[in-house]
C-alpha cells in the first residue's frame, strides 16, 4: 500500500549499491517493501533468492541455512561459504537476507565473503539495525503517512494518506461494506496517527473492524495497557514475530543486552520524547551511569526501537512510537521500577523549572516547557507525591504551557484547581495572574480584571518585586481587554518603574513595548513611537522569534497609526519573514500588510489579504483581540463599499485561494498572488531563467503552496521526480528553502502581470 517513492529510491540506490539494508521498527514494512522491490525487478535480475532467517539461532550455522535456501549442496572439503560462492559466481543474482538482526554479525560477515567473491551478487538485507558491512548503504523504511491536520474528516482528503488506505482496505476485506464516510473519517484518521503510521499495528487494528466499531478500537488506544492486547491476531501464515504487535516488538527487546533492557523501559515514563538530558535524569541509576546513557541511545535508535524527532533541534531529541512506548511501559511495571522512575521525572521536570524561575514574565516567555508539555502532563497524571509545593508549581507550568499555546479552557481548569489550593497563595500572586491573561483570551474581562487585582493585591503583601511587576502586567492586559485604556496605561507605568529598579534590560524592553501598545489604544501615538525606538533595537537582537516579532508587529501598528504607510508595511514584512510560517504568529503581520493597503487606496489587495486571514484563522481555529479584529472587519467593510461587484468577488475569491507560501509571496509583494498555470508565461520566463520549463513549472506550484506530492499528480510525475527537480532549482538559483523559492516565482511571475 503505498510505497511508490520508497520502491523508487530503492531502484536508484540498487544501481549504485551491491549492499542494501532495509532497516526500520518491527512491523514497519521492511519484508513486504523488500518483496514488492523484488517484484518488479527488470529481467536482468530475474534470479532472486528470499533467505527468511527468524527461525534462525545465534550460533547456527548461516552459510549452511542460505546454501540450504538456495539449493545449494555441500561439496567435499568445502565449507559452507565456499559453496556458496562458486555456486553463486558471477552469475547476476539478487540475494534477500530477511530478518537479520538477531544475527548481525554473522550476517554481515557472510555478506562481506559472498560480495568480494561474486561480482554481480547484489544483496538486499531487512534488518532492524545495520550490518555495518564496508559499501553498506542504509535505507531507513519509515512509517506510512498520515493524514494532514486540516483533512478533517473529508474522505477524499484522508485518503491521501497511505495509512488511512491501508486501514480501509483491510477493514473492507473483514468486514465487506466498510467504507470511509464522513461519520467516520476522523475517527480512523486518529487511529492511524495513534499508531503513528506503523504498518502492523495500522492492519492489526483494521481488523478488528469486523467486531468493535471504529470509535470503540480508538478508545482502546486510548489505554496503554490495552493497546497491545488489541493489537493482536496477525496472519496465521505470516512470520510468527507478527502475530500480534507485541511479538513483533519482543522479538526486539530479547535482542538487547540487560542495560539498555533497563533504559528502553525507563523511557517509557517520557511520552512526549526526551534529549539525552533527560534520558539520563530518568534513566541512570547506580548501575547505569550518565555518562554512558548516550551511547545507549544511540544504540535502540540503532536498533530502531526509538527514532530520532525530525529537524535540526539542538540537542538530538528522540522518542519511542506509541505501541513500542506501550509495550515499554508493560515491561516498566513488571520490573517494580514504575513509581522510583516517575519521581526521577518529577524531580528532573522540577530543576528545569527551578532554571527558569528568574523570569519576570514568564507568562509569555516560552521556555523549555513548551517542548516538554506532554512529559509535564503524564509526570503530573501520573505522580501523587507528598512534595505538594513542587506539584503545584508544575501544574503552573503546564497550565502556562497551554496559555501560550492559546489552549484556555486546559489552562483554566489546571489554574482553577490551583486557586482552590490554600486559596493559591503559595504561589503569590503567579497563579492569578496567569488566569487573569487566560480569561482574556476567554473574552471573560469581568474575569480577568478580578483575578488580576488579585494578583497584584498578593504580590503586593509579599514584597517581590518581581512578582508585582507580572502581576501589574496581567492587569493591565484585563484592562486593555475591557477598553480601559489610561488604566492600563498607568499600571503599565508603574511596572516599567518597578522592572528598570531591577536592572534588567530585556524585561525593562518587554514591558516598554508593552506600555507602548497601551498608549497606542489610548491615543498615545507619539509617545508610543518613541518608546518602541527605545525597546525595539533590544527585542529584536536577542529576544525569542515570538517577542522580536510581537515587538515589530507593535511598531508597525505605531507606524500606521502615525500615517508612516512605507515605514508600517517594512515593519510588518520583517514579522512575516521571522514567525514560521504555519504559526497563527504570521496571521497578525498579514493584516497588519492588509490595513496598509487599505490606508493606501489599495482596496483590492486590502481585500484580498483580509479573506486569505480569514480563511487562514478558520483552518487554524484562532481569533485576534477583539480591537484588532473589529478594526480588521471595519477595514474590510470599507473596502467592500469602495470596489465594484466584480472586483469584490474577484478579491474575496483570490484571497480565499491564497495560502502557505503563496500567501507569503503576495504579501511580501512578490507577485500577484493571482493563480497561474503553466502558460506561455511559464515559457517565456523560463527563457529568461536559468531553469529549464520543467523545473521553472514545479517552481512554479511550489509558490501555489502545492506539496511535492501534490505537484506530482499535477504535473504527471513521480514525488521523487520533483524533488529531484527542486534540488536542480535550488542548486541553479542559489536558494535554500522552499519560501525562498515561491518568492522567486512569483516575482518572475509578476514580470509579466
Amino acid at each position: 500500500m503505498g510505497r511508490r517513492q520508497e520502491l523508487a529510491h530503492l531502484r536508484t540506490l540498487l544501481r549504485t549499491s551491491r549492499l542494501l539494508t532495509l532497516t526500520g521498527a518491527g512491523g514497519v514494512g521492511k519484508t513486504r517493501l523488500a518483496l514488492e522491490f523484488a517484484k518488479g525487478l527488470p529481467a536482468r535480475h530475474a534470479w532472486v533468492d528470499l533467505v527468511e532467517l527468524d527461525s534462525l539461532h545465534d550460533g547456527a550455522p548461516l552459510a549452511q541455512s542460505v546454501a540450504t535456501a538456495l539449493a545449494v549442496g555441500e561439496r567435499a572439503g568445502r565449507s559452507g561459504t565456499d559453496v556458496l560462492v562458486r555456486a553463486i559466481g558471477d552469475t547476476a543474482r539478487l540475494l534477500i537476507l530477511d530478518n537479520c538482526e538477531h544475527l548481525a554479525e554473522p550476517c554481515a560477515r557472510l555478506a562481506a565473503t559472498l560480495l568480494s567473491g561474486c561480482p554481480r551478487l547484489r544483496i538486499l538485507a531487512t534488518s532492524r539495525e545495520a550490518l555495518r558491512v564496508p559499501g553498506e548503504t542504509v535505507f531507513r523504511v519509515g512509517e506510512l503517512s498520515l493524514p494532514s491536520p486540516d483533512a478533517g474528516d473529508d474522505p477524499t482528503a484522508l485518503l491521501r494518506s497511505d495509512a488511512v488506505r491501508l486501514f480501509v482496505e483491510r477493514a473492507s476485506s473483514r468486514a465487506p461494506g466498510f467504507t470511509l464516510r464522513r461519520a467516520n473519517g476522523a475517527t480512523v484518521a486518529e487511529i492511524c496517527r495513534r499508531l503513528d503510521g506503523l504498518t502492523l499495528a495500522v492492519e492489526l487494528a483494521a481488523r478488528r473492524v469486523g467486531t468493535l466499531p471504529p470509535a470503540d478500537i480508538l478508545a482502546g488506544l486510548d489505554d496503554q495497557l490495552l493497546q497491545l492486547s488489541l493489537l493482536t491476531d496477525g496472519s496465521r501464515t505470516g512470520p510468527r514475530r507478527h502475530n500480534g504487535l507485541a511479538a513483533a516488538i519482543d522479538w526486539s527487546h530479547r535482542l538487547l543486552d540487560p542495560v539498555e533492557q533497563a533504559v528502553f523501559r525507563r523511557l517509557a515514563v517520557l511520552v512526549g520524547g526526551f534529549g539525552t538530558a533527560a534520558a539520563q535524569a530518568v534513566c541512570a541509576d547506580g548501575d547505569i551511569a550518565p555518562r554512558h546513557i548516550l551511547r545507549i541511545l544511540c544504540a535502540l535508535e540503532a536498533k530502531s526501537l526509538i527514532v530520532r524527532l525530525p529537524g535540526d533541534t539542538q540537542p538530538a531529541r528522540f522518542r519511542q512510537l506509541g505501541a513500542i512506548r506501550a509495550y515499554a511501559m508493560e515491561r516498566l511495571l513488571a520490573s517494580g521500577e514504575q513509581h522510583t522512575v516517575r519521581r526521577r521525572a518529577l524531580k528532573w521536570l522540577s530543576g528545569l523549572a527551578d532554571r527558569a524561575g528568574d523570569e519576570v514574565f514568564a507568562d509569555q516567555a516560552g521556555g523549555p516547557f513548551i517542548m516538554e508539555r506532554d512529559n509535564l502532563a503524564a509526570a503530573l497524571a501520573g505522580t501523587t507525591g507528598p512534595d505538594g509545593a513542587a506539584h503545584m508549581r508544575l501544574t503552573l507550568e503546564l497550565a502556562r504551557v497551554h496559555y501560550q499555546q492559546e489552549q484556555p479552557s486546559a489552562a483554566r481548569a489546571l489554574l482553577d484547581g490551583l486557586l482552590r489550593e490554600a486559596d493559591g497563595s503559595a504561589l503569590g500572586g503567579a497563579a492569578s495572574a496567569l488566569a487573569a491573561r487566560v480569561a482574556c483570551q476567554q473574552a471573560d474581562p469581568v474575569q480577568a480584571l478580578r483575578l488580576g487585582e488579585r494578583a497584584v493585591s498578593l504580590e503586593r503583601v509579599r514584597d517581590h518585586p518581581a512578582g508585582l511587576a507580572n502581576a501589574l502586567d496581567a492587569r493591565a492586559a484585563a484592562r486593555l481587554c475591557r477598553g480601559e485604556f489610561a488604566e492600563a496605561v498607568a499600571d503599565l507605568r508603574e511596572c516599567l518603574d518597578v522592572v528598570a529598579a531591577l536592572d534588567r534590560p530585556h524585561d525593562t524592553a518587554w514591558c516598554t513595548h508593552h506600555l507602548a501598545w497601551a498608549l497606542l489604544q489610548a491615543g498615545g501615538e507619539a509617545e508610543a513611537d518613541a518608546l518602541m525606538e527605545r525597546c525595539l533595537p533590544a527585542l529584536t537582537a536577542h529576544a525569542h522569534w515570538s517577542r522580536a516579532a510581537a515587538a515589530l508587529h507593535t511598531a508597525g501598528a505605531v507606524r500606521l497609526a502615525l500615517g508612516r504607510l512605507d515605514s508600517a508595511e517594512a515593519l510588518f514584512a520583517e514579522v512575516l519573514r521571522i514567525v514560521p510560517g504555519a504559526s497563527f504568529h504570521a496571521l497578525y503581520p498579514v493584516e497588519g500588510l492588509a490595513l496598509v493597503a487599505a490606508e493606501s487606496g489599495d482596496m483590492r489587495r486590502a481585500l484580498r489579504l483580509y479573506e486569505a486571514s480569514v480563511q487562514a484563522r478558520s483552518r487554524l481555529d484562532t481569533e485576534p483581540e477583539a480591537p484588532w479584529r473589529r478594526r480588521m472587519e471595519q477595514t474590510a467593510a470599507r473596502a467592500r463599499t469602495r470596489l465594484s461587484a466584480a472586483a469584490r468577488d474577484a478579491a474575496v475569491s483570490g484571497g480565499r485561494g491564497l495560502r502557505g507560501d503563496r500567501l507569503v509571496a503576495y504579501a511580501l509583494r512578490a507577485g500577484g498572488g493571482g493563480p497561474r498555470t503553466a502558460t506561455d508565461a511559464t515559457a517565456f520566463l523560463a527563457d529568461r531563467s536559468p531553469l529549464t520549463g520543467r523545473e521553472f513549472m514545479v517552481a512554479e506550484l511550489v509558490a501555489e503552496g502545492l506539496t511535492n506530492r501534490q505537484v506530482a499528480e499535477r504535473l504527471g510525475l513521480s514525488a521523487r521526480t520533483v524533488a529531484t527537480h527542486l534540488d536542480k532549482v535550488r542548486d541553479k538559483l542559489g536558494l535554500r528553502s522552499r519560501t525562498q523559492i515561491a518568492l522567486w516565482a512569483a516575482a518572475r511571475a509578476g514580470d509579466v502581470s
